[in-house]
């Protein structure tokens, strides 16, 4: 009984790291979190048939995240942008808005303040992963 125990044990530990051989690599995955806008990707590790790792998504906030090793779909802990600020504002200026200002990301989008393209003073609402406005308002 004790050696069907271990075999079991090693097993276990054989099919977990075919997965991850079979999947991605760790240098996939880091690759692929950085290509999503993660920066500082910290402990990578393969666990429980998923990559784990953990860094800092492009708004800054500090996430842990697991990939899918056969898909290299990104599950963070919580909703984070794939854009930087400075992305935003780019976005914004590209799309004729000016004088931006107060950019932050809350609650799982991008807000802004800005002058519309006609010259109206107006609040944003912008999507964290395409950088388009999704709503606005007069200010």
């Amino acid at each position: 009984m004790k050696h069907a125990s271990l075999l079991g044990i090693a097993l276990v530990f054989a099919t977990g790291f075919a997965l991850a051989q079979d999947g991605m690599t760790e240098a996939q995955v880091r690759a692929k979190l950085e290509s999503q806008g993660y920066t500082k990707v910290n402990d990578v590790k393969f666990e429980d048939g998923v990559w784990k790792a953990d860094a800092r998504s492009a708004d800054g906030n500090r996430v842990d995240v697991r990939i899918d090793a056969k898909t290299g779909t990104i599950r963070p802990d919580e909703l984070v942008a794939n854009l930087t600020e400075a992305d935003v504002r780019a976005k914004l200026a590209t799309a004729g808005y000016t004088n931006v200002h107060d950019v932050d990301y809350e609650d799982g989008i991008w807000n802004a303040e800005a002058d519309d393209p006609a010259g109206k003073d107006v609040e944003l609402k912008i999507d964290p992963t395409s950088g388009e406005v999704m709503g606005k308002e007069k200010d």
